[in-house]
């Protein structure tokens, strides 16, 4: 396979899935990172902050501004850790579990759309190429 051809796919991929996620989210007043962060913990479960940062591919610094967001709209609530006093976690609260239910929902009908075309077998092919890829960030 061709570096510049994979390349140039790859990166059209990516601007047309963003594209689609900014279209999903502009009217639900919240930023595409917000909406990331809700998705995240709405998967996790309740989650430390460095642990969501990382996730998020951001360090904690820029993270706490936006958990501070979402916690002033009432999305999100930081809760004391239950074995180290040092630290907190961050949860859905039931208004950010229906956020997060119903941005979920848009992915699941995008992955389904876009799967219709692909074989089981290709599917697990993809699947196993995505983790592989996310390996290196």
């Amino acid at each position: 396979m061709d570096d510049e051809k994979l390349s140039r796919t790859i990166i059209e991929f990516y601007e047309k899935l963003t594209t689609w996620e900014e279209g999903v989210v502009k009217d639900s007043g919240l930023t595409t990172a917000q909406n990331h962060a809700i998705e995240i913990v709405g998967h996790e479960g309740a989650i430390k902050m460095m642990q969501l940062a990382e996730k998020l591919g951001v360090t904690t610094g820029t993270l706490t501004v936006s958990v501070d967001r979402l916690e002033e709209r009432g999305l999100l609530r930081r809760v004391p850790h239950k074995t180290d006093r040092r630290s907190y976690l961050i949860e859905l609260t039931e208004k950010g579990q229906e956020v997060f239910a119903r941005h979920h929902k848009h992915h699941l009908n995008l992955t389904r759309e876009i799967m219709t075309e692909f074989s089981e077998q290709e599917q697990v092919d993809l699947y196993n190429a995505l983790k592989k890829m996310m390996k290196f960030f």
